[in-house]
């Protein structure tokens, strides 16, 4: 178990550098420099997160109906990055504690922690959809992971009743 561990911090970590980062390298001294900017002056944090997207499903809608490559690539990304969040959180739950809800609530949290770290940073847009879209992906990697772990079930049990009935035969 302390294999998944140690890829949760993994995942994480590239998480923060992909969506923060956009590849780039993580510079410290740049985010220190950016935060004291913000802190210094709070009405430029309310400046920023105005110009981001605060209506649900605006840039959702927007792809849908002018579909380019570079909108897709970011609708799909941003459900696509989630994903393993979600599979994550059902590999590390405890007798299988979690629910759908809980798992939508944390992939939630954690993606308007990044989205707020943009703001705040000044490394990039507030946006809702990607909230949306981040805690969608959550659901579907969690759900995956229930999925996959059924059928592997169901197989275990079906291999050994056929070595049960070769047993007495």
């Amino acid at each position: 178990m302390k294999i998944i561990h140690v890829l949760f911090i993994i995942y994480v970590y590239a998480l923060f550098k992909i969506i923060l980062f956009k590849f780039g390298p993580i510079d410290i001294s740049f985010l220190w420099q950016q935060l004291k900017q913000s802190l210094g002056n709070p009405t430029m944090i309310g400046s920023r997160l105005q110009q981001g997207n605060l209506i649900p499903f605006h840039e959702i809608s927007r792809t849908i109906h002018d579909v380019s490559n570079h909108a897709l690539f970011n609708l799909i990304g941003n459900i696509a990055i989630f994903m393993p969040f979600g599979i994550f959180l059902g590999l590390m739950a405890r007798n299988k504690s979690i629910s759908t809800i809980g798992v939508f609530i944390r992939s939630l949290g954690l993606s308007l922690c990044l989205e707020s770290a943009q703001v705040i940073f000044a490394i990039g847009n507030f946006d809702v959809d990607d909230l949306i879209l981040n805690a969608s992906g959550g659901v579907m990697g969690f759900i995956v992971h229930k999925l996959c772990g059924s059928l592997l079930s169901k197989y275990v049990l079906l291999t050994k009743r056929g070595r049960m009935k070769t047993r007495y035969v």
